[in-house]
């Protein structure tokens, strides 16, 4: 289709459609009609019912006026297109006590296309997998004496998607641009340079296959559906070979200006999810369009139409299992000694370490009223400008959250 029409996701009036009004019209349909798992289904009830009547929430009222407001509550899945702004921002500001003033850099590993029937079914094992291969790669070539000869710090963050929705599997990784030796001393890498991308490639691949061939000898692999045949040791070996003899793509940007456009950065990647509100430009007449970006054609916008079967099935691909971390740290940034491994990164740099609240997680159930009102305080009527709203009543939910 023409590009055409590709610039009203940037409408400052909000989007005019949602993937909620795909799952209101289509979704039960779609559920009849295709195999959906138990997660998947969660999702669909999660995004249809969010911020309806379904979920309840506050009523507010103006003490001047009288004016009434309900403000129903978000479910706050992580796959909800409306959800994520608030976590986004919580978990961002709690990352800056994490930030040192050095350079950064952004390292993206992608799993071959050839992956992805035996990824659909194993997403658990193989999203894994690719977090481990990659970040024991950059581990590797940060302690590597010939190269660093330190250990490097990586927040790597899981995508499996495509800008048209299409399976594209890949972990975006920010990186120290330096690290802790072993003898106590901070050792950066040479200016604006980090790794070879093409040793990091051959490694990585070298890793992932390793891990596959583990995760196959110790029963942990499903041979369904399209990777069937694989079940058979010939045809599964044959495949490997012909995985190990293509190149596989580490894509090395250049680095970060400093920690703010880290932040920035963390800020669009983290909790984005496959195609947001504000890329749905038509759902009607049982078919969806939506804006995407042609990488392979200059980076040019151009609008895709499905059907709206296709349009959930593609969206549906890029649900999580329950649980799953997409967003990892590594390395100096690994959970288990990261205050004090940072602790020891800032006495020697000489800087303080930034403030920052605590992030918060889960997918609990809240409301817009808290999302506007954190800290409990009441905000000015809308309506009369004057008085202030408070809440008078609480709407139960009509059924119980859905996820």
């Amino acid at each position: 289709m023409s590009p055409q029409g590709a610039a009203a996701w940037e409408s400052p009036d909000g989007p005019r459609f949602e993937i909620a009004d795909v799952v209101r019209l289509h979704g039960r349909r779609f559920t009849e009609t295709h195999a959906v798992s138990i997660e998947q289904r969660a999702v669909l009830r999660a995004i249809e019912s969010c911020r309806t009547a379904a979920l309840g929430g506050p009523v507010d009222a103006g003490d001047r006026c009288g004016e009434r407001r309900i403000s129903y509550n978000s479910c706050r899945n992580r796959h909800c297109p409306k959800c994520q702004g608030g976590n986004q921002a919580k978990w961002v500001e709690a990352q800056q006590a994490s930030l040192l003033p050095i350079e950064y850099f952004h390292v993206v590993f992608t799993l071959p296309h050839a992956l992805n029937p035996l990824v659909r079914v194993n997403r658990q094992a193989l999203y894994s997998l690719l977090f481990r291969a990659a970040a024991d790669t950059l581990l590797c070539f940060g302690r590597d004496p010939d190269r660093l000869g330190a250990e490097i710090g990586v927040t790597a963050v899981l995508h499996t998607w495509g800008q048209n929705l299409t399976e594209h599997v890949h972990l975006h990784c920010v990186v120290t641009g330096g690290g802790l030796t072993a003898d106590g001393r901070w050792k950066h890498v040479r200016k604006g340079y980090l790794f070879p991308v093409k040793a990091l490639g051959r490694l990585f691949r070298g890793k992932y296959r390793a891990g596959l061939r583990k995760l196959r000898a110790e029963g942990k692999l499903r041979f369904v559906g399209q990777c069937e045949p694989l079940a058979d040791e010939r045809t599964w070996e044959k495949w490997l070979a012909e995985l190990g003899s293509t190149d596989w793509v580490v894509y090395s940007k250049p680095p970060f200006g400093g920690p703010e456009q880290v932040l920035k950065y963390l800020g669009r990647y983290t909790h984005r999810i496959a195609v947001s509100n504000r890329r749905i430009l038509h759902v009607g007449e049982g078919v969806v369009r939506f804006a995407w970006k042609d990488y392979r054609d200059g980076s040019k916008h151009k609008v895709m139409e499905l059907r709206a079967d296709e349009f959930l099935r593609r969206f549906l691909l890029h649900v999580v299992p329950t649980g799953f971390m997409r967003i990892r740290h590594f390395g100096l940034l690994a959970n288990r000694h990261r205050k004090h491994k940072l602790g020891q990164c800032r006495e020697i740099l000489g800087v303080q370490p930034a403030l920052a609240s605590p992030g918060s997680g889960g997918d609990a159930v809240a409301s817009d009223h808290e999302d506007q009102q954190g800290d409990g305080s009441a905000t000015t009527c809308p309506a009369c400008g004057e008085g202030q709203m408070k809440t008078v009543a609480i709407v139960a939910p009509q059924r119980g959250p859905p996820c």
